[in-house]
């Protein structure tokens, strides 16, 4: 009922203060012991993230060492192909090379049959223009026209 106030009177007030007073130790000492008990309860269950956490880590630092160390096998078995490809290439390097002599070679080759042909193509060209020259001079002479 809304309108309704009771009056407390200066007797009853001073009880409740007794009361209060007497107790309120008491309270105080259990809202602490409920605090430090809260506090401690916080501090195990972070004390346990964190023990959590560091394990969780090393699990991730050791699978990351894990694929370091295969990465550096990859890059080892690449370094031993990478070898055996320059090594490749050094040999075929020589063959270029052996090849180049063998291209010299035939060179001066042809440069020797080029001379012959030349030579024999103006001995036979002095031949047939003296031969030419013979028939043209037969002709004229026996007046073959």
């Amino acid at each position: 009922m809304p309108g309704m106030v009771m009056e407390i009177g200066d007797k009853e007030l001073r009880k409740i203060g007794e009361y209060v007073r007497g107790h309120l130790e008491e309270w105080i000492r259990g809202i602490r012991g409920e605090r430090e008990l809260d506090l401690i309860e916080r501090s195990i269950r972070l004390e346990m993230e964190v023990k959590n956490l560091r394990e969780e880590m090393i699990v991730r630092f050791n699978a990351v060492d894990a694929r370091f160390e295969t990465i550096g096998k990859r890059f080892e078995a690449t370094d031993i192909r990478f070898e055996s490809l320059d090594k490749r290439f050094v040999s075929l390097d020589k063959r270029f090379e052996s090849l180049d002599k063998r291209f010299e070679s035939l060179d001066k080759r042809f440069e020797m049959l080029q001379r012959y042909m030349d030579k024999r193509f103006s001995q036979m060209q002095w031949t047939m223009g003296l031969g030419f020259t013979m028939i043209v001079m037969l002709m004229g002479v026996f007046n073959f026209f």
